[in-house]
């Protein structure tokens, strides 16, 4: 009976997605901007080299600034497409940036990398429901970009080296639905702080939207050995929560749909692209699709940086002087709360029972948030400095 009603559900799926292939939208044009036919104007595409691929490709010299769209007029961006002679220095220099509607503050000013879900630059094959990389070699994003007005997209060289960039970006002219909210990526890296600092993927955003995921690139400090990075809670607090957030999960793994540790995976809607003891570095994303996140006046998204490990383990760091602060520990007997018993002896007293700590910790954190917001630009900071992008990425 289970398999007969999965089988019905595709098949109703299916036949919901032919519908959409079929149909015929009123009053709207399909076109691509490339550097053989910038901002993709009717009939005017392929004419350098009388026509035998001509310009495929530019090269971006450094600090100079390449203008992917720029059109009057409304519609959607519906693919980009890009590929670049890649290494991670690179991809946390190029600046990507896209605004909406005339507005002066880019909606988007992210790392070219760390947008495509490449945030510690590694050459790793990928699909996802928003995001693909084929080969490693490719960058590919799907997310519907509507705009009313007018749409820019520029892609800016900050690193020192010369850029070899290939693109396509697929958009459609055509009415855009009257409640049609605007795309919007935010990056940010924390790499410093004390034990008991959360992690700020998305700081507060004002207005209504949807919170559509977040990218995030781990470089675990080594100072905590073979210790478990992830058992840190993400939240999220929504429409003016303060101190308590209205969303909170269970563990950094949990958060994206695994268990038990992390190992490589990619699913639609969650994945691992890289996970590395030896070099102690993850990447992972979560897209909320079919489970939404709404917000009606703001949103701030965070992931607590809290890692694991046995009694021993753990008390071996301290006594080495590693920076961190147990929190719970976990006996077949049940959780013991540190912060809410306090009569429990320290880790490093020989009575502390045996068992899983858990501990605040500080590691090497960066991410990006994608969501939809009711307004063409946000309140939120600009990118930060290269500086901060690129230290100690190699």
């Amino acid at each position: 009976m289970k398999i007969l009603f999965v089988f019905l559900s595709m098949v109703a799926l299916l036949e919901a997605a032919s519908q959409e292939l079929y149909q015929l939208p009123v009053n709207t044009k399909s076109r691509l901007s490339s550097f053989e036919n910038p901002n993709g104007i009717k009939g005017n595409g392929g004419k350098t080299n009388k026509t035998a691929k001509g310009n495929a490709f530019e090269w971006m010299q450094p600090g100079e600034t390449k203008t992917l769209l720029n059109i009057q007029g409304e519609g959607t961006i519906q693919r980009i497409w890009l590929t670049i002679d890649q290494n991670p220095v690179k991809l946390r220099s190029l600046r990507l940036q896209m605004f909406w509607d005339g507005e002066s503050k880019p909606a988007v000013d992210v790392p070219l990398g760390d947008f495509f879900c490449n945030n510690l630059g590694k050459k790793i094959a990928f699909q996802s429901a928003l995001f693909s990389s084929g080969e490693g070699r490719s960058f590919n994003c799907y997310i519907p970009m509507p705009f009313r007005k007018s749409a820019k997209v520029l892609l800016i060289n900050e690193s020192k080296e010369v850029v070899m960039l290939f693109y396509d970006l697929d958009f459609i002219l055509g009415k855009v639905a009257a409640d049609a909210l605007y795309f919007h990526a935010y990056w940010t890296r924390q790499n410093a702080g004390i034990p008991g600092d959360d992690f700020t993927m998305l700081p507060k955003v004002n207005g209504k939207g949807r919170f559509l995921g977040v990218s995030v690139g781990l470089n675990a400090d080594p100072a905590y050995g073979k210790t478990w990075w992830g058992e840190g809670e993400v939240k999220m607090y929504l429409d003016g929560d303060t101190q308590y957030p209205t969303i909170n999960g269970t563990g950094s793994e949990d958060y994206i749909g695994s268990a038990w540790g992390l190992g490589t995976f990619t699913n639609l809607y969650q994945g691992c692209t890289l996970a590395s003891d030896s070099l102690k570095q993850f990447v992972f994303y979560r897209l909320h699709i079919p489970d939404a996140i709404y917000f009606n006046s703001d949103i701030k998204v965070v992931i607590q940086q809290i890692g694991g490990g046995n009694t021993k383990e753990v008390r071996d760091l301290i006594n080495k002087g590693v920076s961190l602060k147990p929190i719970t520990v976990a006996l077949a007997a049940g959780f013991v709360r540190l912060f809410d018993e306090p009569g429990t002896p320290p880790v490093t007293d020989e009575k502390f029972p045996d068992g899983w700590v858990n501990f605040y910790r500080v590691d090497d954190y960066s991410a990006v948030s994608y969501f939809y917001l009711d307004k063409a630009a946000s309140n939120l900071p600009p990118l930060a400095s290269l500086e901060l992008r690129t230290k100690n990425v190699k």
